[in-house]
């Protein structure tokens, strides 16, 4: 059985020391990404939810980097939204942006009450490239 090891971009954000976590855990071929949020390099919310969204998806290739992976190795995509309908607009112009075109992940949005501060949240597995 593969040993599960910790990945973390270069660039690690605060959350990761702050809340005892790793950024992804590869597992075998598979990558396990923790919900990556809109955070600045301290920690703290962006407060412009667009903003917020896009610096998501930047941690979130990070991560991905780190692992040797990009979007495209992406099969299952989670996303957490505190204001799900107002919301929607912006986050799929976001999705539009990082899957322009298909195939496209498989995609499970959740309306939650509490993102520790932040709106909009994002998790993900890939399948690591093996050549």
């Amino acid at each position: 059985m593969p040993r599960s090891e910790p990945v973390f971009p270069a660039n690690r954000h605060a959350l990761y020391e702050t809340h005892g976590y790793s950024a992804a855990i590869r597992s075998g071929d598979l990558l396990f990404v923790s919900g990556q949020v809109g955070t600045r390099e301290d920690g703290t919310p962006e407060p412009d939810f667009a903003k917020q969204v896009d610096l998501a998806f930047e941690n979130l290739k990070a991560v991905l980097e780190a692992a040797g992976c990009t979007l495209s190795d992406i099969v299952d995509v989670t996303s957490f939204h505190t204001d799900p309908e107002s919301q929607l607009e912006t986050v799929l112009a976001a999705k539009t942006r990082a899957f322009p075109a298909a195939p496209y992940p498989n995609w499970t949005a959740i309306g939650v009450n509490w993102l520790s501060g932040f709106d909009f949240e994002i998790k993900v597995i890939a399948r690591i490239p093996t050549d």
